[in-house]
């Protein structure tokens, strides 16, 4: 794959491999990195929406993976399916790109910088996280509509729980990772369609 959206993905994999194996590495330090690796402001506004989406909902992306990588916990994960699926599970669950779209990239992420089983295991997990109202088999109207609608889902944007739900599950009440920089909301929210 040689889209620019992919290699924007490629930094934000790097950057969330960095940060989680080096958590005092400062978020504006992070910023700079995806800037000077990503020249165009398109790619990198891009690239930064997606790194700050993971890290604003880490805990709860992490508790979704752990909950369908059954026998699984992300400790005993390689740091970079780890961090694919973070970013994947992010995509899935928060933007309007299709699942399609986010799970073929993420088996290129996942091939080009994990181990020989990464592609299957990112794949097997990944599809457990597409939203009911986003799999491909359904369509916007009948039965999948008013069952959208029934569990209160804005079927006007895809499955996108509010953060409230998602964390609202955790054992200890916390809410996602705090991270040290004020990220704008449209920055965090206004991710294009790859």
């Amino acid at each position: 794959m040689s889209s620019r959206r992919h290699k924007a993905r490629e930094i934000v994999l790097q950057m969330l491999y960095q940060k989680d194996l080096n958590p005092e590495v400062g978020i504006d330090t992070i910023r700079q990195m995806i800037q000077d690796d990503l020249r165009d402001e398109h790619l990198s506004r891009f690239a930064w929406s997606l790194f700050a989406g993971v890290m604003e909902f880490r805990l709860a992306l992490d508790k979704r993976i752990e909950e369908a990588a059954s026998n699984w916990s992300l400790s005993r994960m390689a740091p970079t399916d780890r961090n694919v699926l973070r970013l994947g599970g992010f995509e899935l669950l928060h933007t309007d790109t299709p699942p399609r779209v986010v799970i073929d990239e993420a088996l290129e992420l996942a091939k080009s910088f994990g181990g020989p089983q990464s592609g299957a295991f990112v794949n097997g997990i990944l599809d457990k996280l597409i939203p009911f109202s986003k799999r491909e088999s359904r369509t916007a109207t009948g039965p999948q509509a008013e069952t959208a609608a029934d569990l209160g889902l804005d079927t006007d944007h895809g499955d996108e729980l509010p953060a409230e739900d998602l964390v609202s599950d955790l054992p200890d009440g916390s809410e996602a990772d705090e991270i040290d920089a004020d990220i704008p909301e449209d920055e965090v929210r206004n991710i294009d369609e790859a």
